[in-house]
């Protein structure tokens, strides 16, 4: 294994194995370092340190289609270590992605631009994934390789067959998620799974040694993986180690590449000034001498652009073949491939919904909202058998775990639901891949409060735009003695406050059949569903067929006796306190209605017209939710009141946690009758 002492200098660089493939290699470098140095910013090291790797596995080991890009059944990759994303451009452009011009690489980290900073979902065709944040990626790719070995169970090696190929850094390493992440992958025997440290030793700061002293090889053997180790510049043992690799079936593998960051620079490569620096003109001039290139920035041999062609254009004749094999598919197994690789549910599904809400009318007993999710769950697995569930070893809480779902065991992927393990973050970064893959509509469940530890990946989740589900129950103080650690208060307002992402909160049974509705109507929509431990009251007692949570708000109880003069608005677990707090409010002889709001994003879709007629014309206004206030401001105004969290909670009976709160149906009567007195004054 070379060591530091082969860091380039500007007297000479490690020689070639495969001189055309340098040269290969070269077209990504020269690529990289122009557009970082046009740009004036950007991440250098990681494409030039990559290129030889990633020239090697794109000429003979990846199946891909420039020309189709979105073929089921292509090989993914992913750079997991993602301010490396000129390594990923330079691919596409190089290999003839129709939407990744020469234009777009000069236009690099330029507004509306293609080629941003970090690799965007949906910026161009083959990017799989957003990966800014460290270890996102890596965690993503065992979500497409566990979705990859799920889908090839139910539709066997001709029709779903491929691999999953992800690059990595130190960094994304360094990073809790990749533990949960490794951990997980290895216990699930992900064999198509393979990744590629960069293994360079250089993060920001410096030597990594600053920072840690870990064995990484060590770690991955000890979760299960299989692990070589290699020169990342010898492109004979790049290639060996992949061979290996794609050999080994019972277990993902880990090539750990012992590359020169930077490779190619004269006084930076080896060094932190090559991870982030615009590596300036004479540098450039030093690396071209070097690395004997002649061209000016951005200009690449007619020759050797054409050979790159040549290997984007290869698997076009694996694409066609399976294209026919799918044509061949017939019967109903044909049929369900092509309507996931479409995105359609089944027809019918609805009647799973209207079932549901049946059963859920006819209980004689209070339900906490995660046990309506749970017969919701029950009927809807069995009409949309693509559904594939888990839980971050919360099942019994989450109610998340269909009567007919079969669990997956490690190295078996005929089932449906999946036991994550105590992996918050691992669990929604891995769906998130999983929905990025096709073919499944993940959804995981653990407590509301631990939403902290998944915030990254629902976020990014709401920026790609994917249907990664999100079951969060025991939502409020509602979950009353396990105390103020798992009683979420500002996790609601938070969330809300991720844009693009759809966060429900059903008050009553009908509700949460509603909101799951709501949620399979959106296969672009991020979706949360925040759900009570202890029993509610069934609010709504219609087994109307239309969709009322759908518009995000509505009216549950208009106000009679005259001109509304007072709305109260609530969420979940408290609106059944609004109802109540109306009701003696109308006896007193005050017109009031009850706005129910379980998702805003989707009421703050409807037209503003909708938006008035519900929230109505007083100012008399008060909002109730066992949370913190801030989501609530804009509808209550200046003039409302609001009846909730103000400091972390408490251990104790849930009765007795909402009496020291003061969230009650008194409070909500005295805050109403504090709004009209103030108003009128």
């Amino acid at each position: 294994m070379p060591d530091q002492s082969t860091v380039p200098t500007h007297k000479s660089v490690p020689p070639p194995r495969d001189p055309h493939l340098r040269e290969l290699a070269n077209c990504i470098r020269f690529l990289s370092m122009d557009a970082v140095q046009q740009a004036k910013s950007g991440h250098p090291g990681m494409p030039m340190g990559m290129a030889d790797i990633a020239t090697v596995l794109f000429s003979e080991f990846m199946t891909f289609d420039p020309q189709e890009p979105h073929w089921f059944d292509r090989d993914r990759f992913i750079i997991s270590n993602g301010h490396g994303s000129m390594l990923l451009y330079s691919l596409l452009y190089l290999t003839g992605y129709e939407d990744m011009t020469l234009d777009e690489i000069k236009r690099f980290r330029q507004i509306d631009s293609r080629t941003a900073g970090h690799p965007e979902y949906h910026h161009a065709t083959g990017i799989e994934t957003t990966t800014g944040p460290l270890g996102q990626g890596l965690a993503n790719s065992v979500g497409f390789a566990f979705a990859e070995r799920i889908m090839n169970a139910s539709f066997g090696d001709d029709l779903v067959d491929h691999f999953t190929y992800v690059f990595l850094g130190d960094g994304c390493l360094m990073e809790g998620i990749s533990q949960e992440a490794i951990s997980f992958a290895g216990h699930r025997k992900l064999g198509r799974l393979i990744a590629f440290f960069d293994n360079n030793s250089i993060s920001i700061d410096g030597a990594t040694k600053l920072a840690e002293s870990d064995d990484q090889t060590a770690r991955f053997r000890a979760s299960n993986w299989h692990v070589v180790e290699i020169d990342g510049h010898d492109t004979d043992a790049i290639r060996a180690a992949i061979i290996e690799a794609r050999s080994v079936t019972d277990k993902p593998t880990l090539i750990s590449c012992r590359t020169i960051i930077g490779f190619g620079f004269p006084t930076k490569a080896g060094t932190q000034k090559a991870h982030s620096d615009a590596p300036g003109e004479e540098e450039i001039a030093g690396a071209r001498q070097l690395l004997d290139w002649r061209l000016p920035p951005f200009e690449i041999p007619q020759h050797l652009l054409d050979d790159w062609r040549k290997i984007g254009a290869k698997g076009r004749t694996k694409r066609l073949e399976w294209s026919e094999r799918v044509a061949e598919t017939k019967g109903e197994m044909g049929d369900a491939f092509k309507r996931r690789l479409e995105g359609k549910i089944p027809a019918g599904w609805r009647d799973a919904i209207a079932d549901a809400k049946t059963e859920l009318l006819q209980s004689e007993k209070d339900l906490a909202s995660r046990q309506a999710s749970g017969v919701v769950l029950n009927h809807l697995f069995d009409a949309v058998p693509e559904m594939l569930g888990g839980s971050a070893d919360l099942t019994p809480s989450n109610n998340t775990k269909a009567k007919n779902q079969i669990e997956i065991v490690p190295g078996e992927f005929s089932g449906s639901y999946v036991h994550y393990g105590v992996r918050e973050h691992g669990m929604a970064a891995i769906m998130n891949g999983i929905a990025l893959h096709g073919g499944l509509i993940p959804y995981g469940g653990t407590f509301l409060t631990f939403s902290d530890y998944c915030r990254p990946s629902i976020r990014l989740a709401a920026m790609m735009e994917i249907r990664t589900i999100f079951v969060m129950t025991h939502d409020s103080i509602g979950l009353g003695e396990d105390g103020p650690t798992h009683q979420p208060i500002e996790h609601l307002s938070a969330l809300r406050a991720i844009p693009q992402l759809a966060v429900y909160r059903p008050g009553d049974s009908v509700e949460t059949a509603e909101c799951w509705e709501s949620i399979l109507e959106a296969p672009r929509q991020a979706a949360l569903i925040a759900l009570s431990r202890q029993p509610l009251p069934l609010l709504r007692q219609d087994a109307r067929r239309d969709n009322l949570s759908a518009k995000g708000g509505y009216v549950l109880l208009d106000a009679e006796g005259g001109e509304r003069k007072l709305t109260i608005f609530s969420s979940g677990s408290e609106l059944q306190l609004a109802v109540k707090a109306r009701d003696i409010l109308q006896q007193e002889g005050v017109p009031t209605a009850v706005v129910s709001m379980p998702c805003r994003l989707l009421f703050e879709r409807q037209d503003d017209a909708y938006q008035r007629s519900v929230i109505g014309k007083t100012r008399a206004r008060v909002a109730v939710e066992a949370a913190v206030q801030d989501s609530w401001d804009r509808y209550i105004g200046l003039d409302g009141k609001f009846i909730g969290m103000h400091r972390f909670g408490a251990s104790g009976k849930i009765e007795d946690v909402y009496k020291k709160f003061n969230i009650t149906t008194e409070a909500v009567v005295d805050a109403a009758r504090e709004v009209l007195k103030q108003l009128k004054n």
